[in-house]
């Protein structure tokens, strides 16, 4: 039953083969059994009632009484939602994320919250107040960040699909390491009300199954216009357009040849290289583009992701929101100090300060305002390359998923986002899907699209895994 597709699933509870309390429990005793393992999960809800949400006879919707884990920035309704963060360790908001309300309303059922980087800072999940989430393909690795937590999950197959943020990758790279699909949507396609902020301007809310088609289900009900999110752009209702056949005929599709160079290992490559030449056996036309600003996209977001987590981590302070220190304070800076030094670990208060000191005077139009033109300029090349081609076709990481603690070293951490962030800048929708695996571990292919074309990804990765059982593979260890 785990291996089945939200479609296989849906029909076994339509016929009334299996109920959706038989359902939920399948996976509520794998989250029980295999979460001390893999620390995915911070929070498992065991008080669930299927038949409070729906019966058998309700099934309505092909995502009536399927179950789902949201990523813990996701604020839940007298659930608590944490962040990842000390500083928001007993929170229990008092309504639910727009995201969470709609796959409630669409039948959804929450077996719990997943674990992720502190505020999503991160590409690790080593950066979590509760711990590091660890790679079901091998515990000794990173899940990636800062979605690991919802990406080990759906790995292990502790939930059929989870929720998940992407600021500069945390989507994409999780997804890569962990052998799943993962898709980011286009800026403004899904409402960011109710989710924890780090980068007002970079976040959005996704989706990780083990398939496109499965991420497109999701995506199609979480997405949309809302009122609540002045970020959230009006458009037509969209709907998920699952293939019929694995053609590809008249597809362009863009290469660079530049960022397959950069791979570290020659099996990655290997593996880049065969799924490129898997997407042209079923049609595809594989077109050299360039990104000529790109390489500088990894410095730019690192002013810009920054400087607006500092802005919006600000009001964390104590008194308005969040932890506050036990300790005497002699004045409210001193307690200022003491509860934003105990409430946020070393990473974050790492990114706040350097977000302060691009924002502050002198400092202002030397970085941040250049690194906005730099932004700009990466929209636009992006912009240039859609103008020959349908898709982008690239690595999401120049790596297979590291050891814990090997990237102990911040910079060096920052720079494996390095072929994620220049999309997340731009705005535009990008998915991660599983290939050939590289000594036995996952590696991912990113498909980028041209703004609010999420169909042309999901369609493309549903083609290629119509030929390839890549997305169907699991780490031994769950099976």
């Amino acid at each position: 039953m785990i291996n089945l597709s939200i479609r296989e699933l849906n029909q076994l509870l339509a016929k009334k083969q299996i109920s959706t309390a038989e359902l939920s429990s399948v996976y509520l005793d794998r989250c029980r059994q295999f979460n001390p393992s893999l620390n995915a999960l911070l929070h498992i809800n065991n008080d669930i009632n299927p038949e409070d949400l729906l019966t058998a006879n309700q099934i309505d919707g092909l995502l009536s009484g399927i179950p789902i884990i949201h990523k813990d920035l996701f604020s839940t309704q007298g659930v608590t939602t944490t962040a990842g963060s000390k500083m928001l360790a007993d929170y229990a908001p008092p309504f639910d994320a727009t995201v969470v309300s709609r796959l409630s309303q669409a039948g959804m059922m929450s077996l719990g919250k997943a674990n992720m980087d502190e505020f999503a800072m991160g590409s690790s999940n080593e950066y979590s107040y509760f711990g590091a989430v660890k790679n079901p393909w091998d515990l000794k690795r990173v899940p990636g960040g800062s979605s690991g937590g919802s990406a080990a999950a759906v790995a292990a197959r502790l939930t059929p699909v989870a929720t998940a943020s992407d600021t500069g990758g945390s989507i994409r790279q999780p997804a890569a390491f962990c052998g799943i699909t993962g898709i980011k949507p286009s800026y403004g396609r899904v409402s960011r009300y109710g989710m924890i902020a780090f980068a007002s301007s970079l976040d959005q809310g996704g989706v990780m199954a083990v398939s496109a088609d499965d991420c497109g289900l999701v995506l199609e009900a979480m997405m949309g216009h809302d009122d609540k999110d002045s970020t959230s752009i009006k458009t037509e209702a969209w709907q998920w357009q699952a293939p019929q056949q694995p053609s590809m005929k008249g597809l362009k599709v863009g290469v660079i040849p530049g960022w397959v160079e950069q791979l570290k290992d020659d099996d990655i490559k290997r593996s880049t290289e065969q799924a490129l030449k898997t997407l042209t056996e079923q049609g595809a036309e594989l077109i050299e583009v360039d990104l000529p600003h790109a390489d500088l996209a990894v410095a730019a977001y690192y002013i810009l992701a920054p400087a607006e987590a500092s802005a919006n981590l600000a009001r964390f302070d104590g008194v308005r929101f969040g932890h506050q220190t036990s300790q005497q304070c002699d004045n409210i800076n001193a307690m200022y100090r003491k509860t934003r030094s105990e409430g946020f670990g070393d990473e974050v208060q790492r990114r706040i300060m350097l977000g302060t000191w691009a924002l502050s005077s002198g400092y202002y139009d030397d970085y941040y305002c250049k690194a906005q033109r730099i932004r700009r300029l990466i929209s636009e090349d992006f912009k240039q390359a859609f103008s020959q081609v349908d898709v982008m076709a690239v690595p999401v990481s120049p790596e297979v998923a590291f050891k814990q603690g090997d990237k102990s070293d911040g910079v060096n951490m920052y720079q494996a986002d390095q072929f994620t962030i220049p999309a997340s800048l731009a705005g535009l929708p990008c998915l991660s899907m599983p290939v050939q695996p590289a000594k036995g571990l996952p590696v991912g292919l990113q498909l980028i699209g041209p703004y609010f074309d999420e169909q042309v990804i999901l369609s493309t990765a549903a083609q290629f895994q119509m030929v390839t059982d890549f997305h169907k593979q699991m780490p031994e260890a769950f099976v």
